[in-house]
C-alpha cells in the first residue's frame, strides 16, 4: 500500500537481482528516488502533511503509537540501516519512533520483516 520509496545515504544497490526479486514487482510500479538527504525527505514530507515515524529498538511500542491514531493518516516510515539503524541526530528528525514488539526470547529482526510490520500496521489503520 505504499505509494513510493525514498532512499537516502548509502543503501543498497536497487537493482541488485536479490533487491528486484525481494520487491515481487513493486520495483516497476513505485515511484522509486535514490540518494536523497534524509532531512530534507522529511521537510518534504512534513510539508506535504506526513506523520513522519522511524522504526527503531528505543521507541515506544508500535501498540502504542497505533492506539493513539497517529497510523491512521498519512505516513512517511523512516527506516535506517539494517546493522546499526538510525543515529540519535536523526531520531530527532521524525514525529515519532516506534519499535516493534517481540513476543519470545529473540534479540531482534531483521529490517525487511520489521518494515513489513509497520507497513501493515499503517495499512491496516488507514483502512480501519
Amino acid at each position: 500500500g505504499a505509494d513510493a520509496v525514498i532512499l537516502t545515504g548509502r543503501t543498497v544497490d536497487l537493482y541488485n537481482p536479490k533487491v528486484v526479486r525481494s520487491t515481487t514487482g513493486s520495483l516497476f510500479h513505485l515511484p522509486i528516488a535514490v540518494g536523497a538527504e534524509l532531512e530534507a525527505a522529511l521537510v518534504r514530507a512534513h510539508a506535504a502533511g506526513l506523520k513522519t515515524i522511524a522504526a527503531d529498538v528505543k521507541g515506544e511500542s508500535l501498540l502504542a503509537v497505533r492506539a493513539d491514531g497517529d497510523l491512521s493518516g498519512p505516513t512517511a516510515w523512516v527506516f535506517g540501516n539494517e546493522a546499526h539503524g538510525l543515529e540519535d541526530d536523526q531520531l530527532t528528525l521524525v514525529d515519532r519512533v516506534a519499535s516493534v514488539p517481540i513476543y519470545g526470547a529473540a534479540e531482534s529482526m531483521n529490517l525487511a520483516t520489521a518494515a513489513s510490520v509497520c507497513l501493515y500496521e499503517s495499512a491496516f489503520a488507514q483502512r480501519a
